[in-house]
């Protein structure tokens, strides 16, 4: 018992330290990719090629003064960035980043928090959570541009998170299981077994769905800075602005994580002759490929207009979605009988 509990801990402190670190410089990694994309070289003044800016920017945003408006509801104006950050940071707890068990200290745990049998429904349902802090800040603000912009995020979420939804179905239904564990094991043998090949369409919506969900360019509408200067966080500052860009870059490693899990087979090597690569080496560069691409979009798409996003969700990406999870019903259904 005392061990499971010395396991559980060690887990979770390793996690958040990955994950808050990883969410530190994924701000500074952007920004380089950023740079050398518009041919310029990004941070470079604090630490070696720049490399403490995260720490600078930390430092900064601490230190800064937490200004309330006078007419906020303070209450919900403090709570609100806790509770899009917190739900993000608790996905992991389901997320395997790894095949083998591993020792610490003479305790013997698994790479990854526990494994529930529901445990895409218990993202799913976390990421809806994470909306509500968008929607209370912007509420809460009492000013035009902070609720124009919670009403875009909850509109959007609503959209795209349906979408995205849909979209796992059909890898649930191959996979026969809500847990990303037994989701990854069926995957293991070669790339040629990764669900991304008979579930192109439903990765080529799940991974655009993802990004309209965690607000980023070209689907930003909800922090759009030439209509609604900062959105729904157009009056945060200091610690609880940092929050709130804490819980951006966290769901942007999030779904990188599940779209791993799901389509490239989490921890899995391409080739069984690539198996003396770590199995975390091989999850941590596919979430990185993910990571890169949220960069790469953002540097070359304009934003959309707020009409052309709903209409391209609500009448080209759900009609998909339908469509491919009734055809791999039908395909899944004629094979096995």
């Amino acid at each position: 018992m005392l061990n499971d509990i010395l396991a559980a801990v060690v887990v979770i402190a390793g996690l958040l330290f990955v994950v808050l670190t990883m969410v530190a410089y994924l701000t500074y990694l952007e920004r380089k990719v950023l740079s050398f994309m518009q041919d310029r070289l990004g941070p470079m003044e604090v630490g070696p090629w720049g490399l403490l800016q995260p720490l600078a920017d930390g430092i900064k945003l601490v230190s800064k003064e937490d200004i309330i408006p006078q007419e906020a509801n303070k209450a919900i104006f403090k709570i609100a960035p806790i509770i899009s950050l917190v739900p993000a940071i608790l996905s992991f707890a389901v997320i395997p980043f790894g095949r083998d068990s591993f020792h610490f200290g003479g305790i013997t745990t698994h790479p990854y928090l526990t494994d529930i049998n529901i445990g895409m429904i218990y993202i799913l349902a976390l990421s809806s959570i994470g909306a509500y802090g968008i929607l209370l800040g912007g509420w809460a603000s009492n000013s035009k541009y902070s609720i124009m912009g919670a009403l875009r995020s909850a509109a959007q979420v609503i959209s795209y998170e349906l979408n995205a939804g849909m979209s796992i179905i059909g890898v649930l239904i191959l996979g026969g299981s809500l847990s990303l564990v037994q989701i990854e094991k069926a995957q293991q043998g070669g790339f040629w077994h990764w669900y991304i090949f008979p579930q192109i369409i439903a990765f080529v919506i799940y991974l655009i769905s993802g990004i309209a969900e965690t607000n980023r360019t070209p689907f930003d509408l909800p922090e759009a800075e030439s209509e609604l200067v900062a959105g729904f966080f157009t009056e945060y500052s200091g610690m609880r602005f940092s929050l709130y860009y804490l819980a951006e870059y966290a769901n942007m490693i999030v779904v990188s994580c599940v779209a791993t899990v799901l389509f490239l087979g989490g921890w899995g090597s391409p080739l069984p002759m690539l198996d003396f690569v770590p199995p975390v080496i091989w999850f941590m560069l596919k979430i990185y490929f993910f990571l890169f691409f949220f960069f790469w979009i953002r540097a070359t798409l304009p934003r959309l207009r707020y009409d052309q996003l709903m209409k391209f969700g609500w009448k080209i990406m759900l009609p998909l979605s339908f469509a491919n999870v009734i055809v791999t019903a039908f395909v899944v259904y004629a094979i096995r009988h």
